[in-house]
């Protein structure tokens, strides 16, 4: 267990496995706990460093907003504490914000990029049906288990078990946000927009997403392939915001396949290459 103070909070960091480094970024409210099925299938061949975002966790809460860029810095603070120069980043939901701001504002410290069940935000941000919208609004009125609940339909696929919902909900509820911190990274999210800065973001990018999400619609993904040049999509059928739960398996093989083609990867080989193209 570490800490890296950055900016008037403490964030909490952990690394994890051997090898090329990742660096994991959570979404809004989660925890970096919530890795734990994508953390495993990593380790086996890289190095993962996870952080919770300030406002969730085991990270401090100051009083926000957050902004984005603000968060950005301290995924760059944790990458520093980890001796890291540059790493592949994943970055889901609101992480996959973060990661856009971290590779737009220190490209030399991202290799590569997967954004995940994500979006550009702002005036061109493909919008959720107003009943989402209004579940991510009623935090501040809810406990962390009706909060947790109220979103399964927006975010699971209806055809994932129950069972491994639950298991999520199991990880997560040590860590429930507080409504503050919740609040402070919606602001954050809410105040934040990168499709007039996409076209600048130069490096491999795997634009992840679940085809059933509710919470963030699939046509962002379209959205965002259209401003970043050097970007592929991966779809995933019945999958929605958590692909990882729903689709593990499909999820972790367009990781890993993008992964194996960037220069250096331990999994870049002739073979592994082809069978993307």
């Amino acid at each position: 267990m570490a800490f890296v103070e950055n900016r008037g909070a403490k964030i909490y960091w952990d690394e994890q496995g051997q090898g090329e480094p990742i660096l994991l970024i959570m979404g809004l409210g989660y925890p970096s706990d919530m890795w734990h099925r994508t953390r495993p299938v990593l380790n086996r061949t890289y190095k993962t460093i996870a952080f919770d975002n300030r406002g969730a966790g085991r990270s401090d809460v100051p009083p926000g907003p957050y902004s984005i860029d603000l968060m950005a810095s301290d995924a760059l603070a944790v990458l520093n504490a980890a001796g890291i120069q540059a790493a592949h980043v994943i970055g889901v939901s609101m992480g996959g914000m973060i990661a856009q701001e971290l590779t737009l504002r220190y490209p030399e410290r991202v290799r590569s990029v997967i954004l995940g069940c994500t979006a550009c935000g702002g005036p061109n941000l493909v919008q959720a049906e107003p009943e989402v919208l209004q579940v991510l609004m009623a935090r501040a009125n809810m406990t962390g288990d009706q909060m947790a609940e109220a979103a399964v339909p927006f975010i699971y696929d209806a055809s994932t078990p129950r069972a491994r919902i639950d298991e999520d909900i199991a990880i997560r509820r040590p860590w429930f946000p507080t409504s503050e911190g919740y609040l402070a990274q919606l602001q954050g999210i809410i105040m934040w927009e990168s499709f007039t800065r996409l076209p600048q973001i130069n490096i491999p990018t795997l634009i992840l997403h679940g085809e059933t999400d509710r919470l963030v619609p699939a046509g962002n993904a379209a959205v965002l392939a259209k401003r970043i040049a050097n970007s592929t999509v991966a779809m995933l059928p019945q999958a929605s915001h958590i692909f990882s739960t729903d689709q593990p398996e499909a999820a972790h093989k367009a990781m890993l396949d993008f992964l194996a083609t960037q220069q250096g990867s331990p999994n870049a080989t002739p073979e592994t290459v082809s069978q993307r193209q």
